[in-house]
């Protein structure tokens, strides 16, 4: 079944590959029309910097990413049966033995859960893959679990379509079993290399190949790549980080960032690239936590063949403010549109391990709100267990957070009501008092990301009066007031912004909890 799948998928993409330009895009310069970076100058003065970041827009793909709002990691492989959250690329793929997959079992309990997307581990760093792939013998081909013709990339791919989720594929860089096999790290030259690189057997007969620079190991990611993103369906999310393999400290694998980056976007053009990507960055955490005042636009700097990386350090508490933007300038080559994305585990590992249990739906709502309500899309794994199945704990826990989330924001007060609009701001007429205590911004991102500052105050006694301050919204800020305030009239004045502000939301919400 999985070879005649691939003949299909193969076959129906090729028109889709055909119409990509050869050669390696000019990501500096994007599409024609793409503003999601601007250049900077050595000499641009403060506010250059500044006029600057009000004109980056968002790409395409990156509003439909940010629309997403809460999205699932799912870690399974051989260490989900070795009990290790990094493996030695030396296990027997014997060891693998889900009997139980379910993965309509995932789909539905992430679905349920309010989640719209799902990344799957295809490759984690121990180099085992979750497909049957011509490059590696480390593969569930090699293990004896359905006879070694079981395709949990495939499965995974149909059940999260059937259930209305989108696909995301993560493809760690680092290499195990690469390494031990001299490929990984083996000092190899960067020389042109045809993608795909026909197999033994190879039944293939792409209307287009693919000539990149690479080395041994990067011309393997990039048939890997080639495979998952021609024979599973659309895929709407590569995953990549930055590990290198636990491997000796005078070895290194300088990766071809700019060749996997090409090959993603000829291939799967409405894919986001994340993390370690020119779409959609890490946060800087694994607690899935943003910053107080999270910018989408920030200094970047292009870095080992093409990377995309932070101009300021990953961790730095301040990524986009003006003085960011000035203390970055030296290192500085664009200002960029690069959302993060926060990536936490339910449990306390990546991987399933039977000792631990999910978090609690007070430490989730939290997590929600630090990360949806900070203008960031949140990433919660929910590791697979030994059987092949998301634990009945989880799946519980997560029909739980939903319920909680949708009691924490029941019913948005200010929708259909009078609104007016100004340059400075956003007033409702509720028609009646209402208590508030919960509060939903959202600019209009097509536009950039311009608030620096804001208030919201209601209308009281005669005056307008106070009820929350904080200083950027961007796609999704979400205010938690310290107590109920009760009010007919409210607004939203923006007190400091980089360029003219389109406010798309203002919710105002009485928490049910």
């Amino acid at each position: 079944m999985a070879l005649s799948r691939r003949l299909f998928v193969t076959t129906a993409v090729a028109s889709v590959s055909a119409l990509a330009a050869p050669g390696l895009p000019a990501f500096a310069a994007g599409a024609p029309g793409d503003r999601s970076r601007i250049p900077v100058s050595p000499d641009d003065t403060p506010e250059e910097l500044v006029r600057k970041a009000s004109q980056v827009r968002p790409t395409a793909r990156q509003i439909a990413w940010q629309a997403l709002e809460q999205t699932a990691f799912l870690h399974f492989g051989v260490n989900t049966f070795t009990g290790l959250e990094w493996g030695t690329g030396e296990e027997d793929p014997n060891v693998f033995q889900p009997t139980g997959l379910d993965t309509d079992q995932w789909a539905r309990a992430l679905r349920d859960g309010g989640f719209r997307l799902a990344i799957l581990t295809v490759k984690h760093h121990d180099g085992f893959v979750l497909y049957p792939s011509r490059y590696t013998g480390h593969s569930v081909a090699s293990s004896s679990w359905q006879g070694g013709h079981g395709d949990v990339l495939c499965s995974f791919a149909d059940s999260m379509r059937r259930y209305g989720l989108k696909v995301g594929v993560y493809i760690s860089p680092a290499d195990e079993n690469q390494y031990l096999h001299g490929v990984y790290a083996n000092g190899s030259a960067r020389t042109t290399r045809t993608i795909p690189t026909l197999a033994e057997g190879d039944d293939r007969a792409p209307d287009r190949f693919h000539t990149l620079p690479a080395t041994d190991y990067g011309a393997h990611m990039l048939n890997t790549l080639y495979e998952v993103l021609t024979e599973y369906g659309p895929v709407d999310e590569v995953w990549f980080d930055g590990a290198q393999g636990h491997i000796p400290s005078d070895k290194v694998e300088n990766y071809d960032w700019d060749s996997w980056y090409a090959l993603v976007r000829a291939l799967a053009p409405d894919a986001a690239i994340a993390v370690t990507g020119p779409d959609l960055r890490w946060v800087g955490n694994e607690d899935g936590l943003a910053r107080e005042n999270e910018w989408s636009v920030i200094p970047v700097k292009e870095n080992q063949y093409g990377r995309t990386d932070w101009a300021l350090s990953y961790d730095t508490a301040d990524e986009g403010s003006r003085d960011a933007l000035v203390t970055a300038r030296p290192t500085t080559d664009y200002l960029q549109w690069w959302p993060a994305e926060c990536d936490v585990s339910i449990r306390d590992g990546w991987f399933y391990h039977p000792d631990q249990l999910p978090k609690s739906v007070d430490d989730l709502t939290k997590i929600w709100f630090g990360s949806v309500g900070r203008n960031s899309v949140l990433l919660l794994n929910v590791p697979p267990d030994t059987d092949g199945r998301l634990h009945d704990t989880d799946v519980v826990r997560l029909r739980e957070f939903r319920a909680r989330v949708e009691r924490e924001l029941p019913r948005d007060l200010a929708r259909g009501v009078r609104t007016t609009r100004t340059a400075a701001g956003v007033t409702v007429d509720l028609g009646a008092e209402h208590e508030v205590d919960r509060v939903r911004l959202g600019e209009d991102i097509r536009h950039g990301q311009q608030v620096e500052g804001f208030v919201v105050e209601a209308w009281r006694d005669g005056a307008w009066v106070r009820a929350a301050t904080a200083g950027t919204i961007g796609a999704s800020r979400i205010l938690l007031l310290p107590a109920p305030v009760t009010a007919r009239r409210w607004r939203v004045r923006v007190t400091g912004a980089r360029g003219a502000v389109r406010i798309a939301e203002f919710g105002l919400y009485r928490s049910e909890v």
